[in-house]
């Protein structure tokens, strides 16, 4: 099944992220990830959520969302849709393995954003398959952590 992406926006007031996470729980709905952040204008909120979910599912996810108070917009996302996400990475690295990791990272266009004598932390901006086909090359080096964003979403063109 293929990940489906909602957008959200809110009214910016305490609990709103509660009470989306409520309505999926009730339902027994899994959220594979959720990116929230200040929206425009500046009192909403935008969320954009990811997960595994049938037609079926998504419509009911959104027909149930658009009845909360809070909630000022709601739709799906389409595939010609643009998606980022933002990944670090902490990598321990000797002299060998750091040259290694930096020539990935810039077949990537990641950045150094830390260094350390033993290691360093990377950052990686960009679609799924991107941030996933980094991750793949560097799995055989010792990472340490790995902290990714989810995805964040909009829509090409004028409308939202």
């Amino acid at each position: 099944m293929e990940a489906k992406r909602i957008l959200l926006v809110m009214k910016n007031k305490p609990g709103v992220l509660n009470k989306i996470s409520g309505l999926f729980q009730k339902r027994g709905i899994n959220i594979e990830n959720i990116t929230a952040g200040e929206g425009y204008p500046e009192e909403t909120v935008r969320m954009t959520i990811t997960g595994f979910w049938d037609d079926y599912t998504l419509n009911q996810v959104i027909v149930q969302a658009e009845k909360l108070f809070d909630v000022e917009f709601i739709k799906s996302f389409s595939k010609e849709s643009v998606l980022r996400e933002l990944v670090l990475v902490k990598v321990q690295v000797d002299s060998k393995s750091r040259q290694e990791l930096l020539q990935i990272l810039d077949i990537y266009r990641g950045s150094v954003v830390d260094v350390g004598l033993e290691s360093l932390i990377i950052e990686i901006t960009g679609d799924i398959g991107k941030i996933d086909g980094f991750l793949k090359l560097v799995k055989n080096f010792n990472i340490l952590e790995i902290a990714r964003t989810g995805v964040s979403a909009m829509t090409r063109g004028l409308g939202v």
